[in-house]
């Protein structure tokens, strides 16, 4: 499960997901694309990576808006001359409330943050995988997209429709040496508590690190001929 070189840009870099995943890709010699709302907070990321400087590009962007992919694409052409993965960790959640109660607001960032985000981001990096005829894009998401349950509306859509996004690029890239998958997590248990103390309630959690070695092979050339799939990581 090699990425040694591999360019992986990773969104959500400083989150509880992204900094484990940043940091593993980071230990099996992948060059890092990080992305995140705060800089400040990608910087400490950078130091406590402790890696050279070169192989590390660190940007702060608002991903909804339809410039940012083609801007971070370019970026990273730039600097490295290559796309290689990318790891959408981009998280957000909405919901409690009945269908009528909602706002649109509601169903509009998360169209934002899980549809659109990918969107722009894929558009502008697939025409650099095609080119180097390798790729891999990866998502996390939820078996609510398909199976959602009451009062959750907001959240099922923006996944559905990213997952519907995903299933989509993955059959137009699929001769292309690109694949594209997608992660199905129930909760990210990022405090470990599932381990710590085992109840019921957190049986089907998730660790970041559990879901990062999901993404590391997925990401080489092992996984090579695993495209458009649903993967659950939450147990029976």
């Amino acid at each position: 499960m090699n990425v040694e070189n591999r360019v992986a840009i990773i969104t959500g870099a400083t989150g509880g997901l992204g900094r484990v995943g940043t940091k593993q890709f980071a230990k099996q010699g992948a060059r890092l694309v990080l992305v995140g709302a705060h800089l400040e907070k990608l910087q400490h990321l950078v130091e406590e990576l402790a890696i050279p400087e070169e192989r590390v590009l660190v940007r702060a962007a608002d991903l909804s808006q339809p410039e940012s992919g083609r801007t971070l694409a370019d970026e990273t052409f730039e600097r490295f001359g290559r796309i290689d993965i990318l790891l959408h960790l981009v998280g957000g959640w909405s919901g409690g409330k009945s269908v009528p109660e909602v706002a649109d607001k509601e169903v509009e960032s998360m169209l934002q943050q899980h549809l659109w985000t990918t969107y722009h981001l894929a558009q502008a990096i697939i025409p650099a995988m095609t080119t180097n005829h390798w790729g891999r894009i990866l998502v996390v998401s939820s078996p609510t997209a398909s199976h959602p349950v009451a009062n959750i509306a907001p959240y099922a859509i923006g996944k559905a429709a990213q997952e519907a996004l995903i299933l989509t690029i993955a059959q137009e890239v699929k001769d292309k040496g690109i694949t594209a998958n997608i992660l199905l997590v129930k909760t990210i248990g990022v405090g470990h508590a599932r381990d710590q103390k085992p109840d019921d309630k957190n049986s089907s959690w998730t660790t970041p690190e559990e879901i990062t070695a999901a993404l590391l092979y997925l990401s080489s050339e092992e996984a090579r001929t695993i495209n458009g799939a649903r993967i659950p990581l939450y147990g029976g």
